[in-house]
């Protein structure tokens, strides 16, 4: 069985830690994902940019919706993951607009944070 693990984090406490805490921390994850890799256990990992750089696309009377920044009410829940290689944040709405789950819900697009040092798929 596959598992998603979503790493919900607390911005306001990283900030006051300082970088070299998230440094750290990133050295740790990398680590961890090394680790995993060598069981077999590694499929995807990337961290992503902050929640600022999100973007919200609903549909409603057949109309796209953009909203900047992360927002979702509360009765909405993360049901999946895609991850798209695109050229550019329009394409990549433009697709979230046709996803099925905009009609009723929301389709979050955010810029995956590239860093190095990951293992390869």
């Amino acid at each position: 069985m596959k598992f998603m693990l979503l790493c919900y984090d607390d911005e306001q406490k990283w900030e006051r830690a300082g970088n070299a805490a998230m440094e750290s921390a990133m050295r740790e994850a990398i680590a961890l994902t090394h680790e995993l890799a060598a069981k077999g256990q590694y499929v995807l990992a990337s961290p992503l940019h902050s929640p600022k750089s999100a973007s919200n696309v609903r549909v409603r009377e057949g109309k796209r919706l953009v909203t900047d920044g992360p927002y979702a009410e509360t009765r909405e829940v993360l049901g999946g993951f895609y991850i798209i290689d695109v050229k550019d944040r329009d394409e990549a709405l433009a697709i979230a607009a046709r996803h099925p789950g905009a009609k009723f819900g929301g389709v979050e697009v955010r810029p995956i944070l590239e860093i190095e040092g990951l293992p390869d798929r």
